[in-house]
C-alpha cells in the first residue's frame, strides 16, 4: 500500500487494501483445507477502518493498557482479525500461511493467549459481549479512557447469553462500549429469517437501553460516520447494526448459506475459491 492509512485515509487506497484483505483471507482458509469464508469476508471493512481510523493501538506493544479493545465475539471470523493484526504489525506476515496448523499461533477461533493483539479468546458463541461489559466496566472503574468494541454475529444473537448482557450494559450505562452487529443475515443453517427472526431488531435493543444506530457495512463513510456517532454516545452503550453481505467479494461464496464454513480438499477447489475474486494480489508471505 503506498498511503498509510493510519496516517493519510483514502477510500481508495482503502479499497484496495480491502480487495487484498480479501485475496488473502481466502487463500489463508484455503491453504488451511477449510474455514469461515463467509462472516470473515462481510467484516473486512468494518475492521479496516477500525484498526486503520479509529482504534487507538500499539503493534509493539500488544498489552498497552490504555489501547482500545475488540471483542470479536463471533471468533470464528478470525481470519479477517488476524490479517488486520498482521498488516498492522502485530506479528510477522508468515504466520499467516498457518492458520489452523498444528503449531499455530492462528487457531481457527481467535485466542487470546495464542495470538499478540487478541483480546478476548472466543468460539462459544454468545459469550463475547459480557466479555465485552467486563472489559467496559472495569475500564470505568479504573477511570481509564479507552473504548471497548464488540463484533457479534446475527447468528449468535439467537444466544439468551447476548441478551444477558445487553440488560447489564444498559443497566451499567456503560457508554464506552460499542458493539456491531454483523447483520449477514445469513447463519449456519438458514437465513436468519428462518431459524430465528431478528427483527424488529433495532426496537429490541432500545427497549434494553443502548442507543441504536443502523449502517452500510461496505461503504467507508457509512462505516467512520457511524461509529464516530456511536463513540460520541453519553450515558448508554451503542449498538450497530451493520448490512452486510455474507462472503462479500467471492462469487463462489457471496450471499448464500453454504459459505458459513467451506472444505478445501485439493487444488481444484482451491483454484475455484480463488478465481471466483476476480483479480490476484501478491500474497505478503511469498516472495
Amino acid at each position: 500500500m503506498a498511503t498509510d492509512l493510519t496516517l493519510q485515509w483514502d477510500n481508495q487506497a482503502a479499497d484496495e487494501l480491502a480487495r487484498e484483505f480479501r485475496f488473502v483471507i481466502t487463500d489463508m482458509i484455503c491453504r488451511s483445507g477449510s474455514g469461515h469464508i463467509g462472516g470473515a469476508l462481510s467484516l473486512v471493512d468494518i475492521i479496516i477502518t477500525l484498526y486503520y481510523r479509529v482504534m487507538r493501538v500499539k503493534p509493539d506493544e500488544p498489552r498497552w493498557l490504555d489501547r482500545d479493545r475488540l471483542v470479536l465475539s463471533k471468533g470464528h471470523a478470525g481470519p479477517v482479525l488476524y490479517t488486520a493484526l498482521a498488516y498492522r504489525g502485530f506479528f510477522p506476515m508468515q504466520w499467516l500461511t498457518t492458520l489452523n496448523q498444528d503449531g499455530t499461533r492462528l487457531p481457527s477461533h481467535v485466542d487470546q493467549i495464542q495470538t499478540p493483539g487478541i483480546d478476548i479468546t472466543a468460539g462459544s458463541l454468545g459469550q463475547g459481549l459480557s466479555c465485552a461489559c467486563g472489559i467496559a466496566l472495569a475500564g470505568k472503574l479504573n477511570k481509564k479512557d479507552y473504548r471497548t468494541f464488540c463484533i457479534i454475529g446475527d447468528g449468535e444473537s439467537d444466544e439468551g447469553q447476548i441478551w444477558e448482557a445487553a440488560l447489564f450494559a444498559g443497566h451499567r450505562k456503560l457508554d464506552n462500549l460499542v458493539a456491531i452487529t454483523d447483520y449477514n443475515k445469513m447463519q449456519i443453517d438458514g437465513t436468519t429469517e428462518e431459524i430465528i427472526n431478528l427483527e424488529p431488531l433495532a426496537e429490541k435493543w432500545r427497549a434494553f437501553n443502548w442507543e441504536v444506530f443502523e449502517m452500510n457495512g461496505h461503504d467507508w463513510d457509512d462505516i467512520h460516520a457511524t461509529i464516530s456517532k456511536a463513540i460520541a454516545v453519553k450515558g448508554k452503550p451503542s449498538m450497530i447494526i451493520a448490512h452486510t453481505v455474507k462472503g462479500k467479494g467471492n462469487a463462489a461464496v457471496e450471499n448464500t448459506v453454504g459459505s458459513h464454513n467451506i472444505k478445501v480438499g485439493d487444488k481444484s477447489a482451491y483454484a475455484k475459491y480463488m478465481d471466483a475474486l476476480g483479480y490476484t494480489c501478491t500474497l505478503p508471505y511469498e516472495d
